[in-house]
């Protein structure tokens, strides 16, 4: 019952991860904040939608559709697709029209809808027809391997192929991590030293900005609303 999610990790550098879940008996869920956009499949009572989800500088309540079936790729950081620039879709939806059960239309061709299990397939016909591009400074600094270039440079292509600073990306990925942290059972004292919060409060204001809970609603398995996907980095 509720919100049923499954994911893996990918071997594609264009993609996070790749989900995908079931709703039953639930109507909304905290959605958390997230530095990285999705491309979203899902069909509800026959009819079938796909949407670019832009990312999250902060939780929100979001709507489920009941008896609905979802299936979401994650794309890494520096990914972009360029017709339609990250940096528009901070806290906000795009919809793509004319979506079926097989077939869909991006950038002006068919695509056949994906499925969990040949997503990569899909990315790399993105990338080979230039649909999807990846930000080689981005991807450099991410892999901690800095460019030769000024850090105004590295700031403003961030802000190009993310949408967000590195300062809003750290403090997103810190919360998440501390999130699955206490779920995970980590006591709080142990999460702050580990991830370098500044005490309790701090910890404490970064849980409710960005993931939507306490550290204690967090430990707590049986809460009312369900959590979107937490995965450790």
């Amino acid at each position: 019952m509720g919100l049923e999610v499954e994911s893996r990790p990918s071997d594609s550098p264009y993609v996070e991860r790749v989900w995908r879940s079931r709703s039953e008996h639930v109507d909304q869920m905290t959605s958390v904040a997230a530095a990285g956009w999705d491309l979203v499949f899902w069909e509800h009572r026959g009819q079938v939608s796909v949407a670019v989800h832009g990312p999250e500088t902060k939780a929100a309540t979001a709507p489920v559709p009941e008896d609905a079936t979802f299936f979401g790729i994650t794309f890494s950081l520096g990914t972009t697709m360029p017709h339609l620039p990250v940096s528009r879709l901070v806290n906000d939806t795009a919809e793509i029209p004319d979506a079926t059960r097989r077939s869909f239309w991006l950038k002006g061709s068919s695509w056949d809808v994906p499925g969990y299990d040949d997503a990569e397939a899909f990315v790399r016909r993105m990338a080979r027809e230039e649909v999807l591009v990846r930000d080689p400074i981005v991807a450099a600094v991410l892999g901690e391997a800095p460019p030769d270039v000024s850090e105004r440079t590295v700031q403003r292509r961030f802000l190009a192929a993310t949408g967000l600073t590195q300062g809003a990306i750290r403090q997103i990925d810190r919360a998440r991590q501390a999130a699955v942290l206490i779920q995970e059972g980590v006591p709080v004292h142990d999460v702050i030293h580990r991830l370098g919060y500044f005490d309790q409060p701090h910890l404490a204001r970064s849980l409710s900005r960005f993931v939507g809970r306490t550290a204690t609603q967090l430990s707590d398995r049986a809460a009312p609303m369900p959590l979107s996907l937490l995965y450790k980095t």
